[in-house]
């Protein structure tokens, strides 16, 4: 099954991420490596530009494929067509608690999760699993993620 992820709207929604912070889309993404980790699921997780960005931007990490709208347009766009291309929706889970985004889903048949409901299943942690399960960052994702939200070490 392949997770389409609404990235802000998720954010939004978890309770140890602010949309405020530089560094929120490189938490999220490492939650999502871990829940890919536990569930073997393919993930898509779609970002807005927030301005600084002309042409979209499209960059895997860890497994999480990452795409970045362009400036004249928005996530929610970029996953509304992903939707409407997809040779077989029922196989996607959209998350998301955008209504426009769910209805589109749901005209193509695919699987909805809200960012609220999928941000508790973010946080669940299977009893078997302990801390040391934890997905690490090599040196050159770290250095990846820094540059790509300005950050420097």
């Amino acid at each position: 099954m392949l997770v389409l992820v609404d990235g802000h709207n998720l954010i939004g929604k978890l309770p140890d991420i602010s949309l405020d912070e530089a560094d929120d889309e490189a938490r999220l993404i490492t939650k999502l490596r871990r829940y890919r980790a536990r569930t073997g699921r393919n993930i898509i997780a779609f970002f807005d530009s927030g301005g600084s960005y002309k042409l979209s931007s499209k960059r895997t990490k860890g497994g999480i494929s990452i795409h970045y709208a362009p400036h004249n347009k928005t996530a929610d766009h970029l996953i509304i067509s992903h939707l409407q291309r997809a040779r077989h929706p029922r196989q996607i889970l959209l998350v998301s608690s955008d209504r426009a985004i769910q209805q589109v889903a749901r005209q193509v048949r695919a699987g909805i999760i809200s960012s609220t409901d999928f941000a508790q299943e973010l946080e669940t942690r299977p009893a078997s699993q302990d801390d040391e399960a934890d997905v690490q960052l090599s040196k050159e994702e770290i250095e990846a993620w820094l540059s790509l939200f300005g950050a420097s070490q």
